[in-house]
């Protein structure tokens, strides 16, 4: 249906008025000028603009885009279990640092034990609070001055490792890799695709400590976050002795 034509009075520029103006000859009543009525869009345009209207009804809002997640640096001390609790007084974790590495935002940091530290050297741990059972950690050994064979390393770190064990025992595929950072530092990397679970370690020596570092996820987790776990995994460095902690989002 079209909407009627609004109602005006007559306008002067519209109207035929009498030429005499005597009162002899009374003026004609005016005549309004009436517009034609507007004419209907063509059948075609109108059938268009309809299914555009559908479509855009039917058609379902684009998803969010998921944003990357922020990350912080952990500055790890490795202190021994006589040294529980960090080293005292003003000292800074930052500027007594040994070894960093990325933590996603919104990862909470799991309080180890002294007694724990003492047993297997776990140093620090972080798990993501929607699946505790997908977390990064760190282990140390003091006294060792090199790493042994590619192949040996990891099946001495599952001896302490009950989980390490498992995943070894049910893994699909174990691949290993050497690489060696711009200051030198030789690390170790393992893959680890277990039945129920995927791990990336990287092992290194230095100040005559062993430091090994694990992010480990249940399968259906490492599905979902295996780019923020492969980058937890390359952002673990040994911080060489003199030398200046790495800044935030280095």
């Amino acid at each position: 249906m079209f909407p009627p034509l609004l109602s005006r009075a007559p306008s002067p520029l519209l109207t035929a008025a009498s030429t005499s103006t005597t009162a002899s000859s009374p003026q004609a009543p005016p005549q309004a000028l009436r517009l034609p009525p507007p004419s209907k869009p063509p059948l075609a345009t109108t059938l268009v603009a309809a299914a555009a209207a559908g479509l855009l009804l039917l058609s379902p809002a684009p998803a969010p885009s998921r944003a990357d997640p922020e990350f912080k640096v952990y500055y790890g001390t490795a202190a021994s279990a006589a040294n529980y609790g960090g080293y005292g007084g003003n000292a800074s974790k930052k500027d007594t640092a040994e070894y960093v590495y990325d933590i996603p935002e919104g990862w909470k940091e799991r309080l180890v034990s002294k007694v724990e530290k003492g047993t297997n050297g776990t140093d620090s741990e972080f798990f993501n609070p929607r699946k505790r059972s997908e977390k990064e950690y760190l282990t140390f050994l003091s006294g060792i001055r090199a790493l042994a064979p590619l192949s040996a390393v990891l099946n001495n770190l599952a001896l302490s490792d009950v989980g390490l064990q498992d995943q070894i025992a049910s893994a699909d595929d174990v691949t290993s890799a050497e690489r060696t950072d711009g200051a030198g530092q030789v690390y170790y990397e393992y893959e680890v695709a277990g039945a129920g679970a995927h791990s990336l370690i990287s092992v290194t020596c230095a100040r005559n400590k062993l430091y090994a570092h694990f992010v480990t996820a249940p399968n259906p987790e490492w599905g979902r976050d295996e780019a923020v776990l492969r980058r937890l995994h390359e952002s673990f460095r040994t911080i060489q002795p003199g030398a200046p902690p790495p800044a935030a989002g280095s």
